[in-house]
């Protein structure tokens, strides 16, 4: 992404997300509704500093010319094993009046498109929330993820987006005790195993596949497969609802040799690069999702400014890549960790 568009960004997202030259949680801690982490912003640290802590064998004797990060994932086909996250809400949590919601989604999953990528998109209180989903989802393709609502509501919104027919179905039951929602009125509850179950059920009928986002230990990973989830998000949704969390990089290398192989493993949580992609794919992830700098890279520069950061992220992935002498992303595997 250009700098120009983070220099728009930051003039529209005043008050909400400072565009910090590094997106690490430090400037925002506390600060939800917004783009900040929960009181502390401990969790939000801790992704990133987990991430970064983690470090790479270089290598450069060897026959890799020129990598290949193409990949299929859930029946999709990639270009780059990174996606956009599922983050709505503009209004709350970015800016007030400068890009819409409606502008916003289809921005993040236009922009994903043309990068060769898949866009997530959003639920929320506000109806225009999930109003703008399902527009953005008739024109583009992407993954819808629904709220864990009690109700109707989570049968009328989950018929609402497969009537678009996406890619997948999603629910970030990591939303349990958001603070956006109880705030609003709305607080959700964490789901029962059976209640899983009867809703991918549900899914599975309508023919669609079902990823659970919000997924922190092996225990989880398993409750998920037994529920008959198709994949699973490693995510404490970006530090936003359970402060002193663990960073995601630390706990998905157990998450991921527990049920790899009998669904597809995503993770999100401070992955900023290329590289930080390379080293998520190294500890057991499929794919990665990317939240808070697609929004930036979406409110300053809307289709445009998305597709040019997944751009950028593939080239970097693929720079990493030759240096770590990985010739395909099945290639990657944990023997490019530096281990002391």
């Amino acid at each position: 992404m250009s700098d120009d568009y983070r220099s728009i960004a930051r003039e529209r997202m005043k008050g909400f997300c400072r565009v910090c030259p590094v997106c690490d949680g430090r400037a925002c801690s506390g600060e939800v509704p917004g783009m900040g982490g929960l009181t502390t912003g401990a969790s939000f640290r801790n992704n990133v500093s987990a991430l970064a802590n983690v470090t790479l064998n270089m290598t450069v004797l060897h026959d890799v010319k020129s990598p290949d990060t193409s990949t299929k994932v859930l029946g999709m086909e990639l270009k780059v094993p990174a996606l956009a996250a599922p983050i709505g809400g503009v209004s709350f949590n970015m800016t007030k009046e400068d890009v819409s919601e409606d502008a916003y989604i289809d921005a993040v999953l236009g922009g994903c498109a043309q990068a060769g990528s898949v866009g997530c998109t959003g639920d929320g209180v506000p109806p225009f929330i999930i109003d703008a989903a399902t527009k953005a989802l008739k024109t583009h393709k992407g993954i819808p993820f629904i709220k864990p609502w009690e109700g109707k509501e989570l049968y009328e919104k989950l018929d609402r987006v497969m009537d678009c027919n996406p890619l997948a179905v999603g629910m970030d039951v990591d939303a349990a005790g958001l603070v956006t929602l109880r705030k609003m009125g709305r607080p959700v509850t964490p789901m029962s195993t059976a209640e899983l179950r009867q809703v991918i059920a549900y899914v599975h009928k309508k023919g669609q596949k079902f990823i659970v986002k919000g997924i922190m230990t092996p225990q989880d990973a398993e409750k998920s497969v037994a529920a008959g989830a198709d994949g699973i998000v490693v995510s404490n949704h970006g530090g936003r609802i359970l402060d002193h969390c663990p960073g995601t990089a630390v706990v998905l290398p157990r998450i991921a040799a527990a049920v790899r192989g009998r669904l597809a493993v995503f993770v999100d949580g401070g992955v900023r690069t290329g590289v930080d992609v390379l080293k998520m794919l190294a500890l057991g992830a499929d794919a990665v999702l990317i939240g808070r700098p697609v929004c930036v890279a979406a409110i300053g520069g809307l289709t445009e400014g998305v597709s040019a950061y997944f751009t950028t992220i593939t080239q970097q992935l693929s720079q990493a890549m030759l240096l770590t002498g990985c010739s395909s992303i099945d290639n990657i595997s944990p023997e490019i960790v530096y281990c002391a």
